[in-house]
């Protein structure tokens, strides 16, 4: 991605442009979860029995169908929304945006999860513009529950309000990370290892389990005190960290400086603990 191309940090969400003004957002929010619902349920229909495969390109394969399945939903009824924003649609790519509005999605977040009839995986569609995250919407099939967010006007779960964990005590609190990609180079493997250690000394419990969303819709509804990530990719964590911001939470990179989609490590956690667990996690 070119150096030139601006990024800004998220915790600073800029207000909806003149062009498209709060309300036509709140509205496109609305359509947007209708949006991702709808592609869960074309991939409920297909979760259940435990998708064998014997090498890796059979695993791609299902993983493709899956994603497939949701795209064709996705695509046309976010297109039908938003005629000139542009579409992003790898899941794993990060870094900033090109200017103007994108469409991230992650059709079938946790989607290895999906094929070995795990419960934990959901549909994520994130409007960006000019690298800001302005509304979010994912849905998670098997319990019915979609989260939304929208730049400025909170986060909620099934239009009831979330906020983020008091907790002011990090040895008290349950916190969360993400496994390494399986291509994910060995010095970020080992960073990950060498954090989970500090935070089991630290913190009271140590989650770590994909996919990263849903633990960031944990932290946004005060189940979990904090979540942190070393790399990811922009829908891993763009859909978590507004619902995490909107909720009241402090979105940084690990070292707790203001995170954006170029940074090597994130952080979302609950005000009160945010300072310890980046002394945590610097260590």
């Amino acid at each position: 991605m070119p150096e030139s191309i601006r990024t800004t940090g998220i915790a600073a969400t800029a207000p909806a442009t003149a062009t498209t003004g709060s309300a036509s957002d709140a509205e496109l929010l609305a359509q947007t979860a209708i949006a991702v619902r709808d592609a869960g349920s074309a991939l409920r229909e297909r979760f259940g029995d435990v998708v064998r495969y014997e090498t890796r390109e059979e695993l791609m394969g299902a993983l493709a169908a899956n994603d497939d399945v949701a795209l064709d939903i996705l695509r046309p009824r976010l297109a039908l929304l938003r005629p000139d924003a542009r579409l992003v649609e790898d899941e794993l790519a990060g870094g900033a945006l090109p200017p103007g509005e994108w469409w991230v999605l992650d059709p079938a977040e946790g989607n290895v999860n999906h094929l070995h009839a795990l419960p934990e995986w959901a549909v994520t569609a994130t409007l960006v513009r000019d690298n800001q995250p302005v509304l979010t919407a994912v849905h998670l099939p098997l319990t019915g529950e979609t989260y939304t967010a929208l730049a400025g006007a909170g986060a909620h779960l099934d239009g009831r309000p979330l906020h983020v964990s008091p907790t002011t005590d990090l040895g008290l609190s349950l916190v969360a990370t993400s496994q390494a990609r399986p291509d994910e180079v060995e010095t970020v493997v080992r960073r990950i290892g060498s954090s989970i250690t500090s935070m089991l000394f630290d913190a009271l419990v140590v989650r770590t389990s994909v996919p990263a969303t849903l633990h960031l819709l944990n932290v946004a509804a005060g189940r979990i005190d904090a979540f942190w990530q070393f790399a990811g990719a922009r829908a891993d964590l763009l859909p978590g960290a507004l619902l995490v911001t909107e909720a009241g939470g402090r979105i940084s990179d690990a070292e707790g400086r203001p995170w954006t989609p170029q940074s090597e490590s994130f952080l979302a956690a609950a005000p009160g603990v945010h300072t310890a667990a980046v002394t945590t996690l610097s260590r």
